[in-house]
């Protein structure tokens, strides 16, 4: 994030909370918790408490604040801006610092995680959403269509996982058992992971990965087979 990007959003740190959460797949119903000292447990993801605090020094300060959310046999990942002092491990063993410098990218009106070697190139670092796969991006995390008016669509690791064994698949219809073992996926069917709840529907950040969905992945249902027709000319494998 650019330090513009981080000003600006001071303006609205709830905003700003409920978009780290979305970008970390952060499961809707946990709240947010104020641990005081302006550090946030911002919820659980995949089992790993995500804390976002205002400095590092914070924690430094209060480690024993960590405490209070940490689980059995899982590291806590802690979102906070560099500092001068910031070199290796800065919080010690079982706590992950993401920098929200580097880890995070600010783009139309919402918030992207960038995975650690996800984007090989620097300029795909700086702009996550580049179309790198046809419409997709490098780690296929982003969509972008020319007829969804919200600017580049954010999805899930999962949604992500789907879209990118769709692609490897090179436009070949393939059952969906299959499409799920190569995403790494428990659900029943591609589908599962792009439906929008209630509570969310009309909302352009979930709604954003069912369109591509819809708009990119063809299916035969008698039959049970998934392809992906834009990834047919791919050399992604």
């Amino acid at each position: 994030m650019q330090a513009d990007d981080l000003a600006a959003l001071e303006l609205d740190e709830e905003w700003f909370r409920a978009k780290l959460r979305l970008a970390m797949d952060i499961n809707s119903r946990d709240g947010i918790i104020d641990l005081g000292a302006d550090v946030w447990h911002l919820g659980d993801a995949r089992s790993a408490p995500v804390v976002l605090a205002r400095s590092l020094m914070y924690i430094w300060r209060e480690p024993t604040i960590l405490d209070r959310v940490r689980v059995k046999g899982g590291n806590i990942r802690v979102i906070a801006p560099r500092h001068r002092e910031t070199r290796g491990e800065p919080l010690g063993h079982g706590v992950e610092w993401l920098s929200l410098e580097e880890r995070f990218a600010f783009y139309g009106g919402g918030i992207t995680y960038i995975h650690p070697g996800a984007a090989p190139e620097p300029t795909i670092s700086a702009d996550p959403w580049t179309p790198i796969h046809g419409p997709f991006s490098a780690d296929f995390r982003w969509v972008n269509l020319g007829d969804w008016p919200h600017g580049p669509i954010r999805c899930t690791e999962g949604q992500a996982a789907i879209f990118s064994a769709l692609w490897s698949f090179k436009g070949v219809k393939v059952d969906g058992e299959r499409v799920m073992l190569k995403a790494g996926q428990e659900s029943d069917k591609p589908n599962d992971l792009f439906k929008v709840k209630t509570a969310n529907k009309g909302k352009p950040e979930y709604e954003g990965a069912l369109h591509a969905y819809r708009a990119l992945v063809e299916t035969n249902r008698r039959q049970g087979l998934y392809w992906m027709p834009c990834a047919s000319h791919s050399s992604h494998s």
